[in-house]
């Protein structure tokens, strides 16, 4: 279920019994995974609108060529 290296650490922190510590290690690592996941989606998410944005001015350009023709 742990990956290889975030076993020593868990270890560590259940031998010396300090599972509020273990807890809130493993609440930051969540959330700071989460956090990068998020940022990955938007930074696509703005790709796409950007591409989107760009097809955009291409067919009005487009549009307004053949009005002027």
């Amino acid at each position: 279920m742990l990956s290889q290296g975030a076993e020593p650490v868990v270890r560590a922190f259940v031998e010396r019994a300090d599972i509020a510590a273990l807890a809130l290690f493993m609440w930051a690592a969540t959330a700071t995974g989460l956090l990068v996941w998020t940022l990955r989606e938007l930074a696509a998410a703005n790709r796409r609108f950007d591409a989107f944005v760009r097809e955009l001015t291409r067919f009005n350009e487009r549009v307004a060529r053949r009005r002027e023709e």
